[in-house]
């Protein structure tokens, strides 16, 4: 199978370049720190073909999370669905503008410019500079031609929202079977939220390729509960969410083995920290992601993820600024109450529908949407965003 998507420039050969993309050719203003992220707003605006997000962090921060802010937003300037980025900053920020770029061109060479509000002479010196960097580059993008793919050339994620039973009975069985399919092919599949491995990471274990990647999923689950532990938490205390319980979820244990069915059946290849560059055509590996959507979906874009595969039994709208995101879902009355914001309705194979059937439909959809196919999520314009943290704010 195939799909149609830009070739970009190979370059230094560093990071993402060379790789495919798909779904289009996005300039990306990007917020260095809260304090950048209306004007990139203003920016995004007036500029066809330009996304950003509002980015909520990149200032008094401790310095791990700020790397996990760093490290997603270098992945989502080196991310194949963006052409190129304009880099707004503040200027007194913790993420420096330097720091930033030398990030952003260690995984990547493709156009990138930057605007330091504070030096230029405020918001609309900012804007005005940013808006004509932004408008040059999607001209320049809008000249390329697409091409046609292997489906091999993809990165997909892969994520689970708003579970109920349906989702580990249905949703996520059948995002299994794609991800199967797709590492089938020499494609490649991230298997992602940590906290919902806790009861079955010995079964995620068992699929290690290698030795290293059966201790790496043990490491990444005890860490996780530590980290929690050492403030006074308790995983269990806030997952299973009130909607999954509600749903029919009793314990995290039952969410857990609902989860890991989105990871199919082939071995575990790798297992890579959150927001790291995931090596293309890789086969199935593992994201140490928060259970949190938005987040865990961030971390697997700035992953290179060109289209990510969400399921869902209680219904969410979650999109992404970058990526385009597949809803599914394995309840039939949630699909019929939420018809506009799900892409697929997985419930047939509760009541015996075909699961090959339904993987061959899913994997062209996927191709569809890699190629330039809108899903809800982009049509209605949601783009939810959020990066990980550990700590308070200092």
């Amino acid at each position: 199978m195939t799909f149609y998507g830009y070739r970009r420039a190979a370059g230094s050969g560093r990071g993402l370049d060379g790789l495919c993309s798909c779904v289009g050719n996005k300039v990306l203003i990007l917020p260095a720190s809260v304090c950048a992220s209306d004007t990139t707003r203003i920016i995004a605006q007036q500029v066809m073909g330009s996304v950003t997000f509002n980015n909520q962090l990149g200032c008094s921060q401790v310095a791990s999370d700020q790397q996990l802010t760093m490290d997603v937003m270098a992945g989502y300037a080196a991310n194949p669905n963006v052409y190129g980025t304009v880099v707004v900053s503040l200027g007194c920020e913790n993420c420096q503008m330097d720091l930033v770029v030398k990030a952003i061109q260690e995984r990547t060479n493709k156009p990138l410019k930057q605007v330091i509000i504070q030096e230029v002479g405020g918001t609309l010196k900012a804007v005005d500079m940013a808006v004509r960097y932004a408008k040059e580059m999607a001209a320049e993008a809008s000249l390329l031609q697409k091409e046609e793919f292997p489906i091999s050339e993809l990165i997909v994620g892969t994520e689970c929202g708003g579970s109920d039973p349906t989702s580990g009975l249905a949703a996520n069985v059948l995002i299994g079977e794609l991800s199967d399919r797709l590492v089938v092919a020499g494609g490649t599949s991230i298997l992602s939220e940590t906290t919902e491995f806790i009861g079955a990471e010995h079964i995620l274990a068992r699929r290690a390729a290698t030795p290293e990647v059966h201790d790496r999923i043990f490491e990444i689950v005890h860490r996780y509960e530590k980290a929690l532990q050492l403030v006074g938490e308790e995983v269990r205390e806030g997952n299973p969410s009130p909607g999954n319980k509600a749903g029919g979820i009793t314990t995290l244990e039952e969410k857990s083995l609902g989860c890991i069915h989105k990871g199919g059946h082939t071995p575990v290849m790798a297992v890579y920290d959150y927001a790291k560059q995931v090596e293309p055509k890789s086969g199935m590996v593992i994201m140490d992601t928060p259970g949190n959507d938005p987040s865990s979906v961030a971390a697997m874009v700035a992953g290179g993820a060109q289209v990510v595969v969400f399921s869902t039994g209680r219904g969410t709208p979650t999109g992404n600024p970058i990526t385009p995101v597949i809803k599914i879902t394995g309840n039939r009355l949630t699909f019929a109450k939420m018809e506009d914001n799900i892409d697929v309705d997985a419930s047939p194979i509760i009541y015996g529908g075909d699961l090959k059937t339904m993987g061959d439909e899913l994997l062209k959809l996927v191709a569809e949407v890699a190629s330039g196919r809108q899903t809800k999520a982009e049509a209605l314009g949601f783009t939810e965003m959020a990066i990980a943290r550990v700590c308070n704010f200092v």
